[in-house]
């Protein structure tokens, strides 16, 4: 990841205004440590940090259009820039950058060329020769971005918020899949698919289209010049991106500078049930793998760090930034500036286990696409940030542009949970991956029911959140807290802690307004009750929330029919009476 900054229509063109871009600038740095750049344009300013990851040595930014005429700054990953490269081949380009394209699409195509872009992106680019300008998001929102607007009528971009919340009086998360034009001065939307309507999909259930679909996202962004690795947990998620990432690497040569062999990473408090299922994951495929563990203490000494850097108060949000926070910089010491992650799956599969409630495939699809349109605002948030904090990259295969176009066709018939037919959230997934004759991964691996990252790292995470929370918000002040924080107010001290945290480091209104309405939201309480009422004895936003139907699919593993397939991964999930047992205790 990079951080990008631009400014446009300044009054003030000092000196003194330039050295201050330069040091809001830096703020981005740790996004980019390896290299930053500025470019301006009489009013106008476009700054970056670079992490380089394609093309270290000539990458650096902003870039240029041929004649430099058009500049833009970029934070994210062009995917196909090769082939856009051929569309081309009247330009000449002056780096190996795959974000320079950019700069030539908008030269041969103008405004309209967004859509051609395969990646994770978000830019700013000025056209010097009218001083128009444009800002784009990539479809899901992978990288972030914001918008603001200064007193003395100037426009902003940039990473984060901490760029541009002291300087702005009013600004804005920018939207995913949307462009800004100052010709037109409004906003529109560039990523229109066929399901983003929510109109219910009818293609039928192929296993072997979802399959190569995924293959290709992963094989995609395995582009890079830098070392890397996989975030693995030990669930499904992670373990298929790295089981599809380990078997392409050791069928070519000279995969990497590294070596043909994956290198993978987990983090946990000691005895937690992601290390233990990531070593068993890890060891079957054969992966060079990196335990990391943290303390309760050394998490709750972090919060602070944390929530500066994310950007956010939501508590589902914080609890598992803050584990990915800490492996991040252990493994920015080993040296690894990109990894894969397995965010997006739950969302556009229907795997949180509130699914298993859902009443008809209509509504089941309109719950997804939901969640797909706000993952902005949480597990991109904090996936993107977590790890750029340390200047690590995180690359997420299962939010590619054309994987979801494929896996949102299919009728959501084929997503819905029907225990009596053998079917377990995500199944269609999980199908599409169960290989007899070359196994992808382990049968009890493949069928692992979901656990929510801030529970994987250790039960007692979230317990010692709670307590260090209410050791620092008295009842006094929890029953206050509609007076001090009438806007989307807390209803939990460890909610009140974390807002308490956010409002020291971006105090205004606009920067409260860029955090959605709190954990409910967060995962989905409202439609999970709405679907079964007895779903609102419990609003903890942690997974525990599932916490009966964990229960229901360990007592339905005797008497599940597909014995062949899933029958055989629940009587294995049940072996794991201490994950039970824990949930259970901690609840």
């Amino acid at each position: 990841m990079c951080g990008i900054l631009a400014v446009f229509g300044c009054l003030d063109t000092s000196q003194a205004k330039r050295s201050r871009i330069i040091e809001l600038s830096r703020r981005l740095r740790h996004r980019g440590p390896d290299w930053s750049g500025l470019h301006c344009f009489e009013d106008c300013y476009l700054a970056h940090q670079r992490l380089a990851i394609v093309d270290p040595t000539s990458g650096d930014q902003p870039l240029y259009n041929q004649d430099k005429t058009i500049v833009v700054t970029v934070n994210g990953e062009i995917y196909n820039h090769k082939q856009l490269r051929e569309k081309l081949k009247s330009h000449q380009f002056r780096t190996g950058s795959d974000c320079e394209v950019i700069a030539h699409l908008y030269e041969e195509y103008g405004e309209e060329f967004v859509d051609m872009l395969d990646g994770m992106f978000s830019f700013v680019l000025l056209d010097t020769r009218d001083k128009s300008f444009i800002a784009a998001r990539d479809a899901i929102g992978i990288t972030p971005l914001y918008m603001g607007w200064g007193l003395d009528g100037s426009v902003w971009f940039a990473s984060e918020l901490k760029a541009l919340s002291d300087d702005c009086e009013r600004f804005i998360s920018f939207p995913p899949g949307h462009i800004y034009s100052s010709k037109q001065g409004a906003l529109r939307r560039w990523y229109n698919p066929p399901w983003f309507s929510e109109q219910i999909p009818s293609i039928p259930y192929d296993p072997m289209v979802l399959r190569e679909a995924f293959e290709r996202s992963v094989v995609k962004r395995l582009m890079t010049d830098v070392p890397f690795g996989v975030l693995l947990s030990g669930g499904l998620d992670s373990s298929l991106v790295a089981a599809v990432a380990s078997r392409h690497l050791a069928e070519i040569e000279g995969a990497h500078q590294w070596g043909s062999q994956l290198h993978s990473f987990c983090i946990g408090l000691r005895g937690s049930p992601d290390l233990r299922a990531a070593r068993e994951v890890a060891d079957y495929l054969g992966t060079r793998h990196q335990e990391l563990y943290f303390t309760v203490q050394e998490g709750l000494d972090a919060l602070e760090e944390v929530i500066y850097h994310i950007e956010t108060y939501d508590v589902t949000t914080i609890r598992a930034s803050t584990p990915m926070f800490l492996m991040s910089r252990k493994i920015k010491a080993l040296g690894v500036k990109m990894v894969l992650s397995g965010e997006g799956s739950d969302e556009i599969f229907g795997g949180y286990l509130y699914f298993h409630k859902a009443p008809n495939k209509e509504e089941f699809h309109e719950e997804t696409c939901r969640k797909i349109k706000a993952l902005h605002l949480y597990d991109c948030l904090r996936a993107n940030k977590a790890t750029s904090a340390w200047g690590v990259e995180a690359r997420v295969p299962f939010l590619d542009k054309d994987f979801i176009n494929v896996a949102m066709s299919i009728d959501p018939e084929w997503k819905m949970i029907k225990r009596d037919q053998g079917r377990i959230e995500k199944w269609v997934l999980r199908n599409a991956f169960d290989d007899d004759k070359k196994p992808y991964l382990p049968k009890h691996i493949l069928y692992r029911q979901k656990e929510q990252f801030s529970d994987g790292v250790g039960y007692s995470w979230i317990d010692g959140l709670k307590d260090h929370a209410s050791k620092h918000v008295s009842d006094s002040m929890l029953a206050n807290a509609s007076f001090v924080y009438p806007e989307n107010t807390p209803t939990t001290k460890e909610a009140y802690y974390y807002r308490t945290i956010f409002e020291k480091f971006f105090p205004k209104n606009a920067a409260r307004q860029t955090v959605p309405g709190g954990p409910s939201v967060a995962c989905s309480t409202a439609k999970a009750v709405e679907w079964d009422a007895s779903w609102s004895k419990n609003l903890d936003p942690s997974g525990r929330a599932a916490l009966g139907v964990h229960e229901a699919a360990y007592e339905e593993a005797d008497t599940a029919k597909n014995v062949n397939s899933v029958g055989d991964s629940y009587q294995s999930l049940g072996g794991q009476d201490g994950v039970t047992t824990k949930i259970a205790t901690a609840v």
